[in-house]
């Protein structure tokens, strides 16, 4: 049955999302959150894609970040990223680079891509050891060529306790490459990186103040993504645009994810099946976003909810407690972050519960 919710004066409205469209993948990380490798059964087809790209522009939304596995192991592709643009809808595709061919960057000229960002862990000896030997050496290879084609290419990198100590070290080499972002985002323990129990603690803090020191002494900008904070000095300076600040999840709210067999939920990493709102297959978006029963550990929160050292915190009412996603998978719960750099901790060992 379709929503009969007016959406334009419904108080949420979709202004970005996260589409994984296919599981299959070239590497099988041993961290990956979504545990990705091969392709589920009965991903969505391509039409059936090419509908949720209008159901997407018809609420609104502005931008989709296109994520796998990995995107390019798809042959549809550049249909799907065209129904977007098309519409006017950015996209922007994350990559691990491995794949890229002059074939690829043809194509993603001509469906007029906004961006591609390239996942690389930090230096070669860390980057290989959880991917494959050359995966790093290909993956700056991408950032040239993407660059070099006229394509804005960027970088994120997931800390771990390995990996977080090498931020100075692989920033030295970031500068030699033609980006225009470096993102700095928490690896979340969640999917591989839970299976195999690897180690994610870092000082978040030290972070913060890492990404504060080296904005503005580049040509790109440094941002740490809303899993890493939040409201020590730092804060106004790290975020995207100097004096934003962090206001909370956005899960539910203005953001939604969707995956290869059209699950839809808050966030993509809110990667578990209780999170899920409902299946594109069987409930058009509309109805699943609309639905007053949704998304309510953002829609419904009140700072009374919050727990641990969140719950006496000054900045609860408006950081909510943090990334909802590594809350749950770090905590089991969804108010109470590990990771507030305003309180110098370090995130846990691996999923609690």
């Amino acid at each position: 049955m379709a929503s009969s919710i007016d959406y334009s004066t419904f108080p949420y409205h979709i202004r970005t999302a996260v589409w994984e469209i296919t599981l299959a993948c070239c590497f099988r990380c041993a961290y990956c959150g979504s545990s990705g490798g091969k392709a589920r059964e009965n991903e969505l087809t391509t039409a059936e894609c090419l509908d949720v790209a209008s159901q997407l522009s018809a609420l609104g939304c502005r931008r989709v970040s296109m994520i796998g596995g990995e995107v390019f192991m798809r042959k549809d592709w550049p249909e799907i990223v065209q129904a977007l643009t098309s519409r006017n809808v950015k996209v922007c595709i994350i990559t691990n680079g491995f794949r890229m061919t002059p074939e690829i960057i043809a194509e993603l000229k001509r469906v007029r891509i906004e961006s591609v960002a390239v996942s690389i862990d930090g230096p070669e000896r860390v980057h290989d050891r959880f991917r494959q030997k050359g995966s790093y050496a290909r993956a700056l290879e991408t950032l040239t060529a993407l660059s070099s084609a006229g394509i804005p290419v960027s970088v994120i990198t997931a800390l771990r306790a390995d990996n977080a100590p090498l931020l100075p070290e692989f920033f030295e080499t970031l500068k030699q490459y033609p980006i225009f972002a470096w993102q700095i985002q928490a690896c979340s323990p969640m999917g591989n990186a839970s299976k195999n129990e690897v180690d994610v603690r870092f000082d978040a803090k030290e972070v913060m103040e890492f990404i504060k020191k080296i904005n503005g002494t580049t040509n790109f900008y440094v941002g740490a993504a809303d899993n890493i904070g939040y409201y020590t000095l730092e804060e106004p300076f790290v975020r995207g645009i100097d004096g934003l600040t962090y206001g909370g999840c956005s899960a539910g709210l203005t953001t939604v994810g969707i995956d290869s067999v059209g699950n839809v939920r808050g966030c993509e990493s809110m990667y578990d099946p209780r999170f899920n709102e409902g299946n594109l297959r069987e409930r058009p978006l509309l109805d699943i976003w609309t639905d007053p029963n949704a998304f309510s550990y953002n829609r419904d929160f009140t700072p009374d909810l919050l727990t641990g050292t969140c719950k006496d915190c000054v900045y609860g009412d408006t950081c909510a407690g943090g990334c909802r996603s590594y809350d749950f998978f770090t905590t089991g719960k969804l108010y109470e972050n590990p990771l507030c750099a305003l309180r110098k901790r370090v995130s846990p060992l691996h999923c609690r519960f």
